[in-house]
């Protein structure tokens, strides 16, 4: 049903570069683009965009919003995980199981938006 989700950066330079290298793991690659937003596609599912907010206002992160994506392995989530932190990333949950049928870690990017990366089932 999700086709794709934005979240906001305040250097979008920066945020390509961290999104790029996270985003490895999970077969995250560049997709579509513009003067202010940077798409990413891959792995299946729906694609992520960071960009600058059409309005030239400051992005602020939601409070209760995250992006969750999905993951093939415990192994790949851990390394989107540490990738994250080692690229300036703010830890918001270590990799864990939080039930019996889900695994998943939780980090900001750069701009404080909250991600998961997790695997169901």
């Amino acid at each position: 049903m999700i086709g794709y989700a934005t979240i906001g950066s305040n250097d979008l330079e920066k945020a390509k570069s961290f999104y790029d290298t996270v985003l490895a793991p999970l077969g995250g690659k560049r997709a579509f683009a513009s003067d202010r937003m940077q798409g990413y596609a891959g792995g299946g599912g729906a694609m992520l965009a960071v960009c600058a907010p059409y309005d030239g206002g400051a992005a602020q992160p939601g409070n209760g919003n995250m992006v969750a994506l999905a993951a093939p392995s415990a192994e790949v989530i851990k390394q989107v995980y540490d990738l994250a932190l080692e690229h300036g990333g703010a830890d918001e949950g270590a990799p864990g199981e939080r039930s019996p049928t889900f695994y998943g870690a939780y980090f900001r990017d750069l701009d404080g938006n909250k991600v998961c990366v997790f695997k169901a089932g």
